[in-house]
């Protein structure tokens, strides 16, 4: 990775209002969720991340999530236009924090919508998905900002969760993992492995074989640990209580050039 660097903001006093759509509305701890991030935060730190704190969202719930307010490709960020207007006011802040770091932007315009959440980067494929807060117009013009850059661009159909990455997320080598019963079409990725828990799903990779996933998938750690990987364990039980994963509540920025 030629940058670790990562854009996080800090739960807002309205979390507990954030938006469900595909599980059932549980209470929200937000005293818990606070400890939760700064271990979650802290977890970077300790493996070389240097994070960037987005200005505070107070008055939008989800403005924790901060990963579905952009995409960065390369030294690009193209600021999201997320599909729940309610959210729109946290992108102000992010693309703030992405040219501090020395990203250049682009934007989703309208009509196009479309969340951070929903796509998932492989090497240079880009998946997107579609069907719920990122639409066609959302994915074309994505495709318009990062094709010239390298980048080839897939579309993916998502109705069972969230966000495209609320199913899937990606190993080091390139093998998509998700829980089956979640995932619309595992047949679409050429490399799919099952994991046998819904967060089991999600990994951040912080270095090398180590990754950074949900205290929640226990199962889905030992698995990946026999396979050569290192997981590194996060209670993240306040955000799992509103869609939220390990990938949303971080942008990683792995390829800004030594100028930035």
């Amino acid at each position: 990775m030629p940058s670790k660097k990562a854009i996080v903001r800090r739960p807002g006093p309205r979390l507990a209002e954030g938006l469900v759509t595909h599980i059932e509305r549980s209470p929200v701890d937000p005293a818990l969720a606070l400890r939760q991030w700064e271990r979650y935060t802290a977890v970077l730190a300790e493996h070389g991340w240097e994070t960037t704190e987005a200005a505070p969202a107070d008055d939008c719930p989800d403005g924790v999530f901060v990963e579905d307010t952009m995409v960065v490709f390369r030294d690009v960020a193209l600021i999201s236009r997320p599909g729940a207007p309610t959210r729109r006011p946290e992108t102000a802040g992010a693309e703030e924090a992405a040219v501090a770091l020395g990203c250049s932007v682009r934007r989703i315009q309208e009509p196009g919508t479309l969340e951070g959440g929903d796509v998932l980067k492989v090497g240079d494929t880009i998946y997107v998905g579609q069907g719920g807060r990122t639409n066609a117009e959302g994915l074309r013009q994505l495709r318009a900002a990062f094709e010239p850059l390298g980048a080839q661009v897939v579309g993916v159909p998502v109705e069972k969760v969230l966000h495209l990455k609320s199913a899937v997320t990606a190993l080091p080598d390139g093998t998509i993992i998700g829980y089956p019963p979640l995932v619309d079409d595992p047949a679409i990725f050429t490399h799919f492995r099952p994991m046998p828990e819904e967060g089991g799903s999600h990994v951040v990779l912080l270095r090398g074989n180590v990754l950074l996933m949900a205290a929640s998938a226990p199962r889905s750690a030992e698995l990946l640990s026999g396979l050569g990987y290192r997981p590194v364990l996060v209670d993240i039980s306040e955000f799992e209580k509103l869609e939220g994963c390990v990938t949303c509540l971080s942008v990683r920025l792995r390829e800004l050039s030594a100028r930035s």
